[in-house]
């Protein structure tokens, strides 16, 4: 192969140089090169997406701008993917892989054999695969909107399933299957699985999701028929312990994977083996735009130029001042600043808690939200039919938005049926600053062998539109003994997630509690049976309570920032 110059930038581009892996099974990348100086450090993403966009469609800038500003940027399809050999199997071979090609990469003409990575989403994940074995070579790590552990972060927050993100996930890799054997008519039908995804998520059991009946993506019915974290998922659990390089984490507020970003940060930056930097902005999983209501006008710019400053620090040799403060957050409703930990020195934990009459249903209930603690308050009651669930509106799944439910988003419809439990705060006296990890903890019983619960945070601003800010989800199998108890009340704690936001005076805190949040998660047919292979016919409805008194005061957690 021949380097040829891309005009206007003064960089080389080569295409398609192979790498071999110990199996036999090349890989193939694009290297894009500094046209001129050198030897220069590398860059490496791998990815299931095709190595041509790199990304750089949805997130980063092209590689061309990264080797511009003078490093080689190697952009790989791993394996089973686009131009590389070999059959995909998610999370399976990364770390191996991985490995192989950091050692050929550190060997490229033009490379001074040092090399970090970059990448968002699977090849976040599987910088931190590789990056736990230590491979000689790798100085640096870059994992943006990822989770290190698969089986919490990805498909089983909470013990319910991330029907939509997994769905069409699995979904949209088929079609790079169906195309790699030439199959025009299944590609039509993939594409037209994607479109019509709004209905086929209605589908039961979920085993038979109509859009890969055809097999294209075997592994969804792996991830279906692995419902604990069994050993199936502790293979591809990432041993944040073995991590010794600086890292740059990057996350955003209604990402599917922020709970990862914030825990990998943290637990690196706790453990103090190299040095780390979390930026969080006001983005869901792509593309980086600006979100409605954020205050932010830069979109995903911000994220290439943190980037080229933590490069340019560790691999040049400059002092950008990178890790001057560990956390840059863009606090919602605010703007950009620099905080000393996650979560901030300056946080603590409030209980704001549920309160009512006893109809708290729907946003014309009488669901209070206060910091009282509760005295002697009747429970409210719901049914949760399968049938009818409560229907997600925004939210933190993945990957595109339309298809999946992402970002804020009104909640007027949600709140207006009495399938949710609606809690509101007193307009608020002066502002609020929430910058932390939010909790809710609810003491509920159910007539059914299992159900879920859901909690949402929502902010209501003076003209009375309600937008979600966190939700959350617990599977009580996965807190509780199966079946559980009939009217048995339990301490249910919900994790929402990171925050940083900022609620003006005049404005409310609101809790809806549920017990479907579809199709962000699957629905819970009630039943206690084998999560994902039950028909629509086995569904059964439950009678819910949720208790709030002095006893069993139901509350959620706020993290607060005073002043």
């Amino acid at each position: 192969m021949t380097s040829v110059p891309i005009p206007g930038l003064d960089v080389t581009l080569e295409r398609d140089l192979p790498c071999r892996m110990a199996d036999g099974v090349s890989l193939l990348a694009d290297v894009y090169r500094p046209a001129s100086g050198g030897p220069h450090p590398v860059l490496l993403i791998s990815q299931p997406y095709d190595k041509r966009a790199a990304e750089s469609n949805f997130g980063y800038a092209h590689p061309a701008w990264y080797a511009r500003h003078g490093y080689v940027v190697v952009a790989q399809d791993c394996r089973g993917r686009y131009g590389s050999e070999g059959t995909f199997v998610p999370f399976a071979h990364e770390a191996e892989d991985l490995a192989t090609t950091i050692a050929w990469a550190r060997t490229l003409p033009g490379a001074d054999g040092r090399v970090a990575t970059y990448g968002f989403s699977y090849p976040g994940l599987n910088q931190l695969l590789v990056a736990q074995h230590r491979p000689e070579g790798l100085v640096a790590i870059a994992p943006a909107f990822t989770g290190g552990s698969p089986y919490r972060e990805w498909f089983y927050p909470g013990g319910a399933f991330s029907l939509a993100f997994a769905a069409t996930w699995a979904n949209f890799l088929a079609l790079d299957v169906a195309a790699r054997r030439q199959d025009d008519a299944a590609l039509t039908a993939l594409a037209g699985g994607l479109g019509a995804a709004a209905g086929l998520l209605w589908a039961l059991p979920l085993t038979a999701y109509p859009p890969l009946a055809g097999g294209d993506a075997t592994y969804y019915a792996d991830w279906l028929a692995h419902p604990t974290l069994d050993e199936y998922w502790q293979q591809f659990e990432v041993d944040h312990g073995g991590i010794d390089l600086p890292g740059l984490h990057v996350g955003g507020w209604y990402d599917v994977f922020v709970r990862g970003t914030v825990r990998s940060f943290t637990e690196l930056h706790r453990a103090g083996l190299a040095p780390q930097k979390l930026v969080l902005g006001p983005w869901h999983h792509m593309p980086w735009a600006p979100l409605a209501g954020a205050g932010d006008e830069d979109g995903g710019r911000i994220v290439d130029d943190w980037h080229l400053r933590f490069y340019d620090h560790v691999l040049g040799g400059k002092q950008t001042g990178v890790f001057d403060a560990p956390v840059t957050a863009f606090v919602l409703r605010d703007g950009w600043r620099d905080l000393d930990a996650w979560p901030p020195s300056a946080s603590r934990p409030v209980d704001w808690y549920l309160h009512s009459g006893g109809r708290a249903m729907s946003v014309s209930g009488d669901g209070v939200l206060s910091e009282e603690p509760p005295g002697r308050e009747p429970a409210d009651v719901f049914t949760y039919d399968p049938g009818i669930p409560s229907l997600s509106a925004g939210g933190h799944s993945c990957c595109v938005e339309g298809i999946s439910p992402m970002g804020p988003a009104d909640q007027g419809s949600v709140e207006r049926t009495k399938l949710v439990l609606v809690y509101s705060s007193a307009p608020l006296g002066r502002d609020l600053e929430l910058i932390g990890d939010v909790h809710a903890v609810l003491f509920a019983a159910s007539d059914a062998p299992d159900t879920d619960f859901t909690a949402k945070l929502c902010v209501v601003d003076a003209g009375g539109r309600s937008t979600n800010l966190l939700e959350g989800i617990v599977r009580a199998r996965s807190q509780q003994p199966v079946p559980l108890e009939p009217g048995r009340v339990a301490e249910y704690r919900i994790d929402l997630g990171p925050i940083g936001v900022r609620i003006a005076a005049g404005e409310r805190l609101r809790i809806q509690v549920s017990s479907s949040d579809f199709p962000q998660f699957d629905r819970n047919l009630n039943t206690g049976g084998p999560l994902g292979a039950e028909p629509a016919s086995a569904a059964r409805s439950a009678l819910q309570v949720v208790l709030h008194d002095s006893d069993r005061p139901s509350r959620i957690v706020l993290p607060v920032v005073e002043d």
